[in-house]
């Protein structure tokens, strides 16, 4: 995915996990951090987690 958002013509907008292999994967593409509350399955106990945001342009 990061070879193609680095290749097309075209503006390419994803939404990642934020974890070393990610970062690493997009480093040549503009990343921004967001920070996110995952609900899985009803769980009580929703967690914070943050995701990245990566775009070609």
């Amino acid at each position: 995915m990061a070879t193609l958002a680095k290749s097309i013509k075209g503006k390419m907008i994803v939404s990642v996990n934020n974890i070393p292999e990610m970062r690493k994967a997009f480093a040549d593409l503009t990343i921004e951090t967001v920070d996110i509350t995952y609900t899985v399955g009803g769980n009580s106990k929703p967690a914070k987690k943050s995701e990245l945001i990566v775009r070609n342009f």
